[in-house]
């Protein structure tokens, strides 16, 4: 067994492949906000590939955690000197397990604010990236404007004060960088939002606006947010992981990550300076990121929120458990044949119908092992970002919803917290008391739950949405999600 660490991955098998780069040559050149699974498997291997190849040294991850839970990371990178193991997951049961090393650095925000600050404005760090959840961004769903009533942001707009947000270290690097002279960094978010880089745009310099409308200003002229569509399944890392890292390679990692082999990153090339040369390994610069955005949103995104609750309440746990079921992937490819699809722009170079059959596939990985309650995970961030807009252009379309109303009405009925079976459901929501309370009355107020305008807008207002909705609510609680769907595909 090899704990892993600069001086132990010399010692590592030949079946796990290690950094061919002297790492102590490698500076940080970019701080990222949220190391997490995902970033781990996507933005830091795309570095690493090109590292590899000898270029972009000059381009290591700052890592940068500011809520209570990322102590954990820090302590876990701290021990393995930033290494961490990425082991991409074949459905044959094949693994391959690869050592990445383009994290150099890693702060944890509330132990030393001034470091992290004093990271962000030295002019070696080009761009600050984000994978900060799609709630980090702070919109409120309805008016598209920043909801400043978090308590963090609430805290960062006091006069003087030390930062403890994402928005705050970001804002405050800003100012602290146009006062001393230094360009300002790119700001290069990764999250599963339509128009990423507009949303970060709109809402940091709103906040900044809150504080100092002259820097916004400034912001609003200088600083580039490049949109950007990122795709990988990463589940979350299980005690199971770790212990086959161990049994099968010999490496011994605090936290690894696994994920499918599928990757994709299409990223506009709109930065403020360099950039490094993502081009080369594989990465899709582009003028215009929202064709794939929508595509990538709207059917793989939305599509696990269409298999998720309804596989739940049937009584599957595993997204691949869902997808190896015919009646479940014909629910899928309807919504994405006759609901999401027709939403969608022209997507250069993509074949539709392959990218939906390769979608299918992809959930079907045995060994992935993707969780339906991650999926569930969140879901007043996702359905009205991923499937409400799906709704509005089909009404308006005069198109089919009745896929799309059924998966609504499936996140009511799962937020009633208890599944099929009687079993309890936990209901993970940052508006999770909202939720649960609202669908407690699912059955003697069936559209209480539709109902909440900052999530549906005025969906409420459709007659032929709430008549779709209120039928595939009522069939969930007469029928259960099985029969529900075998009604529905004839």
């Amino acid at each position: 067994m090899t704990q892993l660490g600069t001086a132990t991955i010399g010692a590592l098998g030949n079946e796990v492949g290690v950094p061919q780069y002297d790492r102590t040559a490698v500076r940080p050149g970019i701080v990222h906000f949220g190391v997490g699974g995902f970033h781990r498997a996507h933005q830091a291997m795309y570095l690493d590939r090109l590292m590899n190849d000898g270029k972009a040294l000059d381009w290591g991850i700052c890592g940068i955690g500011v809520l209570p839970q990322d102590r954990r990371m820090a302590d876990v990178l701290e021990a393995q000197d930033g290494l961490y193991t990425l082991v991409v997951k074949y459905p044959d049961g094949a693994l391959e397990p690869r050592v990445i090393g383009s994290i150099v650095d890693y702060l944890f925000a509330p132990d030393d604010p001034e470091a992290v600050l004093a990271r962000m404005t030295d002019p070696a760090t080009r761009i600050v990236s984000l994978t900060i959840t799609e709630g980090g961004y702070h919109v409120n769903q309805v008016t598209g404007e920043l909801d400043a009533s978090d308590p963090g942001l609430t805290a960062d707009l006091a006069a003087g004060a030390t930062p403890v947000s994402v928005f705050g270290f970001v804002i405050e690097a800003l100012a602290r960088r146009r006062t001393a002279g230094v360009p300002p960094f790119t700001v290069m978010s990764c999250d599963n939002i339509p128009g990423n880089g507009h949303v970060a745009r709109k809402m940091l310099t709103s906040f900044a606006r809150l504080k100092d409308p002259e820097l916004a200003d400034w912001i609003e002229r200088e600083v580039r947010f490049p949109n950007s569509m990122v795709d990988r399944i990463t589940p979350v890392t299980t005690d199971e992981d770790k212990a086959a890292l161990a049994e099968k390679f010999g490496v011994e990692d605090g936290w690894p990550v696994v994920c499918e082999p599928f990757t994709q990153w299409v990223l506009e090339d709109d930065f403020g300076g360099e950039r490094p040369p993502y081009e080369e390994v594989g990465v899709q610069l582009v003028a215009d990121v929202e064709p794939y955005e929508l595509m990538k949103l709207r059917l793989l995104n939305a599509s696990h929120q269409a298999l998720c609750y309804l596989g739940y309440l049937a009584g599957y746990r595993y997204a691949h458990e869902v997808c190896q079921d015919k009646l479940f992937v014909d629910f899928l490819l309807g919504y994405m044949d006759f609901e999401g699809a027709p939403t969608l722009p022209p997507v250069p170079g993509v074949h539709l119908d392959g990218y939906k059959r390769e979608l299918i596939e992809r959930f079907a990985n045995p060994e992935v092992r993707d969780t339906l309650a991650r999926l569930c995970a969140e879901s007043s961030d996702r359905i009205p970002k991923w499937l409400v807009p799906v709704i509005r252009e089909q009404l308006a379309a005069g198109r089919e919803i009745t896929r799309s109303a059924l998966v609504v009405a499936s996140w009511a009925r799962y937020a009633e917290g208890t599944d099929e079976q009687g079993e309890p459901i936990e209901v993970v929501d940052r508006l999770r008391d909202k939720l649960v309370e609202r669908a407690q009355h699912n059955r003697d107020d069936p559209l209480l739950f539709v109902s909440d305008r900052d999530l549906f807008g005025d969906l409420v207002d459709d007659e032929r949405f709430v008549q779709a909705y209120t039928a595939a609510l009522a069939s969930l609680h007469e029928r259960g999600a099985r029969a529900t769907l075998e009604a529905l595909t004839g």
